[in-house]
């Protein structure tokens, strides 16, 4: 007998923010689907993507970087190339020098979540790697995915 799955429903409507993800040819695995380590690529691209667009985080020159130092996925149905991908991003906690993101995957145009996933970055100065209070900007940002 199956067990049943007593997880809530993850629909787009939990969501403030959405980014589009093009799966590839190598994301699949032998088995037909996308393999489980590619879902935390689509989860660092759906939030690095948001602060990138929003002018609030440099990759390459600003003073304070992220550092992931939690991560999670439940997986609750299988998403394909060539099948679009849709990341929802919400912050489930915004603390001092702390955020912690959540994004759900959607296939196609699906209403419920293939994927549930949270990570945490740390945001720490890129010299030091000491923990630094949010930017003020980054702040204001992460303020409006706070659900």
């Amino acid at each position: 007998m199956a067990e049943q799955d007593d997880r809530p429903i993850v629909r787009r409507a939990g969501f403030p923010r959405f980014q589009s993800i093009t799966t590839r040819w190598m994301d699949n695995d032998i088995y037909g689907h996308v393999n489980n380590v590619v879902y935390y690529s689509f989860f660092d691209t759906a939030v690095n993507a948001a602060l990138i667009e929003a002018g609030v985080l440099d990759i390459h020159a600003g003073p304070v970087i992220g550092l992931v130092v939690e991560s999670q996925c439940r997986y609750h149905r299988p998403l394909a190339f060539p099948e679009p991908v849709t990341a929802g991003l919400r912050v489930g906690r915004l603390g001092n020098s702390s955020v912690r993101y959540e994004i759900a995957l959607f296939g196609g145009q699906e209403d419920e979540a293939a994927a549930l996933g949270h990570f945490v970055h740390v945001y720490v100065d890129r010299q030091t790697r000491r923990p630094v209070p949010l930017p003020a900007g980054m702040r204001g940002f992460l303020e409006t995915l706070v659900v």
